[in-house]
């Protein structure tokens, strides 16, 4: 049978309580405003929907379906948008959430790409961040846990599309699963 996890990191209490005070925050400074939470995936799936259940003001949701890792457990450093938004953000509030922020690559790449849309303005939620991998200063308005430079997997990430599925977060185990 295979071995599938790791060593855990952030357990599935910590997100939930976390994932809860991120909502409040948020539903406090949009308050009377147009939101638009913008998911970015695959890998944001499970903390997006949890956080969308904790935000208690009316707003529109919407996705982008982005690659920058490919197959691979490094980022390639390009990004590719393979599904745009639906929604119309032009004069609205967009808050983009992703699963995690390292280099920092991709969530400037997104903020450059949203801005063309006209919205009123961007700001970006993310479950984890990894500051000692950042290359590029990214500005991050809500951030769940800084977490240390390892690979880690579950609630929505992965290591070759694997591990998604796991209700908490670890740091992967590579001795059990070798590239």
């Amino acid at each position: 049978m295979e071995r599938i996890f790791g060593r855990p990191i952030v357990t599935q209490e910590e997100m939930r309580a976390r994932i809860k005070e991120l909502g409040k925050q948020i539903t406090a400074d949009y308050a009377g405003k147009d939101l638009v939470l913008v998911g970015v995936l695959k890998g944001a799936y499970a903390f997006y929907a949890d956080l969308a259940r904790a935000i208690r003001i009316p707003m529109r949701v919407d996705f982008l379906i982005v690659a920058s890792y490919g197959s691979r457990a490094k980022t390639s450093g390009k990004v590719k948008v393979i599904t745009e938004l639906t929604e119309d953000v032009r004069g609205k509030e967009v808050l983009l959430v992703e699963d995690i922020v390292d280099s920092g690559l991709t969530v400037q790449y997104l903020m450059k790409t949203l801005a063309k849309q006209k919205p009123r303005s961007i700001k970006v939620c993310t479950l984890l961040s990894k500051p000692d991998r950042r290359t590029i200063d990214v500005p991050l308005e809500y951030v769940g846990f800084k977490i240390p430079d390892q690979y880690v997997v579950g609630y929505g990430l992965d290591y070759q599309q694997k591990y998604r599925n796991l209700p908490y977060l670890a740091v992967l185990d590579m001795e059990s699963n070798p590239e």
